[in-house]
């Protein structure tokens, strides 16, 4: 979110003055990591999936300067040293409930998810996409209804 905040959209609003067009010309769309479950097993999986996901972004060089904004910089090589000796299995373990909650919108609390995406992202972005796994179709009905109801559009 830091990285939003501090350098992705002044970065647009300065290529949208250069063009002459107002922020409300565009959609911003922004895919949001989530960690959550219907039990503790089911956001213990989550959770070690989505600090795989990030170890995977950290491995690569193009996320250095997000990571460093963070102070994480070291982050980045330690990810691609695992990476380049195909530990891959090992790599979610460098992420950090820190860094995890940086990332991701992290709760215990399946029902809780729409209103942190709101609160978190709704002033940022105007269509965000997640994925959020319940195991169960009515709740994911549910959980989806209530997303849609507090996205920003």
């Amino acid at each position: 979110m830091k990285y939003l905040e501090e350098v992705t959209l002044p970065a647009v609003q300065r290529g949208l003055a250069k063009a002459g067009r107002e922020r409300a010309q565009l959609d911003i769309s922004s895919p949001i990591m989530v960690v959550t479950g219907v039990d503790e097993q089911a956001f213990m999986q989550s959770k070690a999936a989505v600090q795989g996901q990030l170890a995977f972004y950290a491995s690569t060089p193009a996320y250095r300067p997000v990571l460093e904004l963070h102070g994480w910089g070291d982050l980045q090589g330690a990810a691609n040293d695992l990476t380049r000796a195909g530990r891959w299995s090992e790599m979610g373990e460098l992420i950090t409930d820190e860094v995890l909650n940086t990332f991701a919108v992290v709760s215990e609390d399946i029902a809780a998810v729409p209103g942190l995406l709101r609160e978190r992202y709704g002033h940022l972005v105007d269509t965000w996409q997640c994925t959020v796994e319940t195991g169960d179709r009515e709740r994911q009905a549910r959980l989806i209804a209530a997303v849609q109801e507090t996205s920003p559009l």
